[in-house]
């Protein structure tokens, strides 16, 4: 006898619209995010992925097209649907006049989780962040790093089925942001799944299974982060000083590069022939050859322009 298996996104978003009056915060976009894996949401300010958010957090209604998460319509499902998340802010919201303890006590009683199951998940989520120390320490006298790690305990404490991670470790000196990090993947290899944005394009090459980069509303790319970078860039770039012999060469080779203010990028999978020629055939003293990025990819799409 042969069995057969639906499986059915955690995630699934078609032709997905949010607009606020004539502005189209989100601009029919689609993606989809299966279960146990890490999504993330890149993007430079007002790119609508805090907007693509709120939604699937259902705190932001839709405007138009398909949004639902594990299986339920956004707009329709609101209470189901957030008994099943757990979610850490960009901002930190921890009630300063409560300990570390207190917080995750308050918070549960949300959920109406019995006192002693929630006093239980307590002990075990501040082992998990490493806060067990910490247990009877007032808010404000914990470091920003130790508030991060408390804001992730609480957002488990409901044991949810999709986490969703609103820059996770901003603001964070890398000591701390790898120590998230670390909780982050062993909470995948438990079988979370985990949609997240940042900031940092480090984080998401590390932390992503696959990912989209949204502008002005719409998805520009998805895929897995290696593949991104291979497609787009290519393994690795030099970079060179803007010189008119180096442009006229590569011109001539049909070199895939940009001029970036007063650097030229070459995107090339071979660095090393790309390197020997612009210091042999066009003299000049200083190139660099360095791996490619996410980075690469981010700023390629979405130029460098700063965004308020």
């Amino acid at each position: 006898m042969k069995w057969w298996f639906v499986i059915v996104s955690v995630i699934v978003a078609r032709d997905l619209m949010k607009r606020f009056g004539e502005f189209a915060a989100v601009d029919n976009i689609s993606f989809t995010v299966e279960e146990g894996e890490i999504f993330g949401f890149l993007g430079p300010n007002g790119a609508g992925k805090t907007t693509a958010m709120k939604m699937i957090q259902c705190i932001s209604p839709k405007s138009g097209g398909k949004l639902e998460v594990f299986g339920m319509d956004v707009n329709t499902y609101q209470r189901e649907i957030k008994r099943l998340l757990g979610v850490v802010p960009q901002e930190t919201n921890l009630d300063p006049d409560l300990t570390v303890y207190e917080n995750l006590l308050v918070y549960s009683r949300y959920f109406d989780i019995p006192r002693t199951e929630a006093e239980k998940r307590i002990d075990e989520l501040l082992d998990f962040v490493q806060l067990r120390d910490k247990k009877d320490t007032s808010i404000i006298q914990l470091s920003g790093g130790m508030k991060r790690r408390l804001i992730l305990a609480r957002s488990l404490i409901n044991d949810p089925r999709l986490l969703i991670l609103d820059e996770p470790t901003v603001g964070l000196d890398p000591q701390a942001r790898h120590l998230i990090w670390d909780r982050i993947k062993k909470l995948q290899s438990q079988g979370s799944t985990i949609v997240l944005t940042t900031h940092y394009l480090e984080e998401a090459e590390r932390l992503c299974d696959r990912l989209v980069i949204m502008d002005n509303g719409k998805i520009l790319v998805e895929g897995k982060p290696d593949e991104l970078v291979r497609g787009y860039v290519g393994t690795d770039i030099v970079e060179v000083e803007k010189n008119p012999v180096a442009i006229d060469y590569l011109d001539r080779t049909s070199a895939n590069y940009e001029v970036m203010g007063d650097m030229i990028q070459v995107y090339t999978d071979n660095p090393q022939k790309i390197t020997n020629a612009l210091l042999e055939k066009c003299k000049l003293g200083h190139v660099i050859a360095r791996r490619a990025t996410l980075e690469d990819v981010f700023l390629k799409l979405t130029g460098k322009k700063l965004r308020d």
